[in-house]
């Protein structure tokens, strides 16, 4: 692009992975209030248990300058519907083929296992090629028994999970999707 007296901008083409899903996260966080104001389930984003090593004070309070994850975390998200427990984890790809596996940790899938043990409702949301998908916590597995690769092929969720179209109010209606595969 020519700016005036010739400067010339350039951009970096960097990549930053921190907050890749915040956009999704915000509309699932809008979606559960809204199920929680209309008295439809229970359903909250779990914080990230820390221990805090260093605070300094100043005049409007703490200030945390030092702090640690106490423990790994499970899933995203928790609570109840109708009557059952529900957990799910929300991610995000760029990758237009494939989910990369090493977007889920082991203690999550030993997590995801439990709950289905219990049987309580657990999923991904997974948004890939811009679309929602949901991804039941037993077919997850089943493919993570069956298979020896790195990644879910694009096809795989495309063919097994539950596409979620964006909405007014909720954004993300994800429970009409639970009300079709579970109740």
């Amino acid at each position: 692009m020519n700016y005036p007296s010739n400067i010339k901008k350039t951009y970096k083409n960097s990549t930053i992975y921190a907050n890749r899903g915040m956009d999704l996260e915000d509309d699932l966080n809008l979606s559960n209030e809204y199920y929680i104001l209309n008295n439809q389930a229970l359903i909250y984003k779990k914080p990230t248990p820390i221990g805090v090593a260093d605070v300094s004070y100043n005049t409007h309070g703490k200030i945390i300058n030092k702090a640690y994850f106490k423990e790994q975390s499970t899933l995203d998200y928790n609570g109840l519907y109708r009557g059952k427990y529900i957990e799910y984890e929300a991610k995000v790809t760029k990758n237009k083929t494939s989910f990369p596996l090493n977007n889920i940790h082991l203690h999550q899938i030993n997590h995801i296992r439990k709950v289905l043990e219990h049987q309580g409702i657990v999923f991904l949301v997974i948004k890939i090629n811009n679309l929602i998908y949901i991804l039941k916590g037993e077919d997850f597995i089943n493919y993570i028994d069956s298979n020896q690769r790195k990644s879910i092929k694009y096809e795989f969720i495309k063919n097994n999970g539950y596409l979620i179209n964006y909405s007014y109010n909720p954004p993300l209606d994800y429970l009409k999707i639970i009300d079709k595969i579970y109740f």
